[in-house]
C-alpha cells in the first residue's frame, strides 16, 4: 500500500527540504506556529512556479477560532479565488458555526469560489463535538479531503477515531492524518487508522520527511 506524504511548509527553503525528503504534496501556509494562516501572494506565485508537485494553499484570515464574520468570509472567498488563479492545485480551509459544527452555508460559499478545485477541510474538524457527523456534512458538500488528528492531541493518539472517520468517509473523501506525525509512529498510525495520506510539518528539516518516507517503506504515491 502506497502512502502519500503531505508536508506543511511556510517558505521556499521549507519546500525544497520537504521535496528532498520525499514529500508528494505541499501545503503552503504562513505562521505555522499558530496553526497556519493565508500566505503572501508573492510566496504562492514563486513556490508554484518552482515546484512540480501539487501545492495546496491555506486559507485562514487569522489565528484563533474558526467562526468567522461576514467580512472574514468575504476575504476568504477572495483568497480562494486568488490562490487558484496563481496556480495552486487546491486550498485548505474550514469554517465552524457558533455551536462548533461545520458551517455548511459558509462552506458552500467557499466551495463555490473554488470552482470545483479540491478543497481540504483542515483540523477545525477536531474541534467539532461530532467528528463522524462532520464527515457526513463534508462529504455531502463535496469536500475532497479532511485533515485530522482524530480529535486527539496527536494523530497517533487519535488513530482509532481516524479509523472510524476513514470507514465513515468511504470513497466520498480522503482522511489525512495530521498532528505529531513522525517517523517512529507513522507506520503504526497508518496500520491502525487505515489512512492513505499523512501530513507533517517540514520546518526546513529534510530528515524529518525522509524519516517518514523511510518508515513507510520508501514507496511514493503515484
Amino acid at each position: 500500500m502506497t502512502i502519500l506524504i503531505e508536508a506543511a511548509v511556510e517558505s521556499l527553503d521549507d519546500a525544497h527540504a520537504a521535496l528532498a525528503g520525499g514529500a508528494d504534496r505541499l501545503e503552503l501556509c504562513a505562521d505555522l506556529d499558530a496553526g497556519g494562516t493565508t500566505p503572501d501572494r508573492a510566496l504562492v506565485t514563486e513556490l508554484v512556479a518552482r515546484v512540480s508537485v501539487p501545492v495546496l494553499v491555506m486559507i485562514r484570515p487569522r489565528p484563533g477560532d474558526f467562526v468567522y464574520s461576514r467580512a472574514e468570509l468575504d476575504r476568504m472567498r477572495g483568497d480562494v479565488a486568488e490562490a487558484l488563479h496563481l496556480g495552486a492545485t487546491g486550498v485548505v480551509l474550514g469554517v465552524l458555526d457558533a455551536s462548533r459544527h461545520v458551517d455548511e452555508a459558509a462552506m458552500r460559499e467557499l466551495l463555490g469560489a473554488a470552482g470545483g478545485r479540491p478543497v481540504t477541510f483542515h483540523r477545525a474538524i477536531d474541534e467539532t463535538p461530532d467528528v463522524l457527523g462532520a464527515i457526513d456534512s463534508l462529504a455531502s458538500l463535496g469536500v475532497a479531503r479532511v485533515l485530522s488528528s482524530g480529535a486527539a492531541p496527536t494523530a497517533a493518539e487519535g488513530a482509532a477515531t481516524l479509523a472510524a472517520m476513514v470507514e465513515r468517509a468511504g470513497n466520498a473523501l480522503r482522511v489525512v492524518a495530521g498532528g505529531g506525525v513522525r517517523a517512529p509512529v507513522v507506520a503504526a498510525l497508518v496500520r491502525r487508522s487505515g489512512v492513505r495520506e499523512v501530513h507533517a510539518r517540514c520546518g526546513g528539516d529534510m530528515a524529518r520527511i525522509r524519516g517518514i518516507r523511510s518508515a513507510l517503506g520508501g514507496a511514493r504515491e503515484q
